[in-house]
């Protein structure tokens, strides 16, 4: 029997890992880093829902952390295979995951005095460096549209994605060993929209009889835009910002939101469209993809700068050093922030937050996606108050939004590019989408034809019958790693607002007295909770 098993990134969009298996024959679909609240990333320290040991290869359609982050993990504990992605994706894991592996020892260090400060023993970082370079020599790098065979009777091929540099959707045949029939497979990957720099609109071949498709938008569209409009997007919100007298502080993915940004600001600067800013890309991942990125600035498309002179405008810090980084926040006004991670969850970003989040003439401008329950999340969503590092911080500064820099397909376009697809002859299976994304483009494909019994909303661990020339069929989902309920909003979102809300009732009440009748309450309530 075929299986296709979903051991990330169903109901979110982060650990992104499919497992199939296929008689005595498993690989892996990516490897992903969960990320979002604390309770999601608790996740990344569990056990995996499979014997690291046993899948026989792995194909990774990209290099973001999200799809990629825990292959030095999987390799850590038992993995030997061989991970298959294309050239660019090879050269960007070769720097993202010694990074991801620097980060993960980092905070383990930082929580590790804490929990010594308690008594408490100390925990293992999820993997380490060491284990991020022991997983590079597994990676081969394949081309695009170009069939290879990782395993007897099993073939895979290519397509661009359109999302990142080197994304790829992964076509994949195999055979169905009840029937002695092939069984055609298409993992979307992420895929990036139509309107999208440097990389031609996603493409594959058509006639499958499952497909695994993103759904991230599966529930909006953004509004409808050209690269040109973009640019003038940007260049409204950088002088409206410069304006205020402060600094414009950008939280932005290291790998391609940076350079596109950089890429935009550099035309807009050239053209003397904003006022001649200082522009500091603050982030030695960024910095390291900016090298990838002109390495195959031959390749991309839509640049508006001779290649040659791409990211190198004489406006540009590219910083990499703590102490270079720590300098900027001396900067008081006139400089643009463009920092990860994009989603204000770790890395030097949270510092730039801290010197200009409560600042009144500063700005902070968000141009992607906030998971539920991340910092960025919770400013987007109207704060008047933050928690940064254990402190908090009133947010004075303007708070901006635009989405024409987001790498996915919107809706419209996730629907296009599934009908362009063909008939589904056993199922649509949507993953790396919450449920409300999920369900709504499931409706809208139904409206389109597609038969809404054949479209899946795969839950965490969830596995799935796959026969040639048939709809899949739900067979087993183990022990649920995580209440889905929880992917959303946990309790330690719910324990930072309620500080947040603490702190800002004590400091209104008129007196002492009234403080300490407050704090008197609320022991009397955690005492008779206690209790009970």
């Amino acid at each position: 029997m075929t299986t296709l098993k979903f051991c990330g990134a169903a109901g979110t969009v982060t650990g992104s890992c499919s497992l199939v298996e296929n008689g005595s024959t498993s690989f892996l679909v990516d490897c992903g880093l969960f990320q979002g609240n604390r309770t999601t990333q608790d996740l990344n320290y569990q056990p995996f829902p499979f014997d690291p040991s046993q899948p026989e290869f792995l194909i990774l359609t990209h290099a973001h952390i999200d799809h990629s982050g825990l292959l030095p993990k999987l390799v850590k504990t038992g993995f030997k295979g061989k991970i298959y992605c294309t050239e660019a994706t090879r050269d960007l894991l070769e720097f993202m995951l010694r990074d991801s592996a620097y980060i993960q020892e980092s905070n383990v260090e930082r929580i590790n005095k804490k929990r010594q400060r308690r008594g408490q023993p100390p925990v293992q970082a999820v993997y380490t460096i060491k284990d991020a370079e022991s997983t590079m020599p597994l990676v081969r790098a394949v081309d695009y549209e170009s069939w290879f065979e990782p395993s007897p009777g099993i073939r895979v091929r290519l397509w661009n994605a359109g999302h990142l540099l080197g994304s790829a959707s992964a076509e994949i045949e195999l055979e169905d060993k009840l029937k002695g029939q092939t069984i055609k497979l298409l993992f979307s990957g992420d895929l990036g929209p139509e309107e999208k720099a440097f990389h031609p609109e996603p493409d594959a071949p058509t006639g499958y009889d499952y497909i695994i498709c993103e759904s991230t938008y599966g529930d909006r569209d953004r509004e409808d835009y050209t690269l040109e409009r973009r640019r003038q997007a940007i260049r409204d919100e950088l002088r409206r910002g410069l304006s205020r007298g402060g600094n414009v502080v950008i939280p932005s993915f290291a790998v391609e939101r940076s350079q596109e940004l950089l890429h935009d600001i550099g035309v807009l600067l050239d053209a003397g469209e904003i006022p001649n800013a200082t522009v500091y890309l603050d982030s030695p991942l960024a910095h390291k993809a900016t090298e990838v990125f002109i390495k195959y600035a031959s390749e991309m498309e839509d640049i508006a700068v001779d290649e040659s002179e791409i990211f190198r405008h004489p406006n540009f810090r590219l910083v990499e050093s703590v102490h270079e980084s720590m300098a900027i926040n001396q900067v008081r006004k006139g400089a643009i922030i463009i920092s990860a991670s994009g989603m204000c969850t770790a890395g030097r970003i949270k510092h730039h937050l801290k010197h200009n989040i409560y600042r009144s003439e500063s700005t902070v401008l968000f141009v992607g996606y906030q998971a539920p329950g991340t910092l960025g999340n919770i400013i987007v969503s109207g704060a008047k108050s933050v928690r940064i590092h254990g402190k908090e911080y009133k947010v004075r500064a303007e708070i901006r939004r635009i989405g024409n820099y987001s790498a996915h397909a919107d809706q419209a376009e996730l629907i296009e590019w599934i009908v362009a697809r063909g008939e589904i002859i056993g199922g649509l299976f949507l993953n790396h989408g919450e449920d409300e994304a999920r369900e709504a483009l499931a409706d809208l494909l139904a409206e389109k034809g597609l038969d809404r019994d054949k479209t899946f909303l795969p839950k965490f661990d969830e596995s799935f019958a796959l026969v040639a020339g048939s709809p899949a069929e739900s067979v087993a989902q183990g022990e649920p790693r995580i209440d889905p309920g929880q992917l959303k909003r946990d309790w330690h979102n719910d324990y930072a607002e309620f500080m947040l809300r603490l702190s800002s009732q004590l400091q209104a009440s008129e007196s002492a007295q009234q403080r300490r009748e407050i704090i008197r309450r609320l022991a009397d309530a955690l005492e008779s909770t206690t209790r009970d």
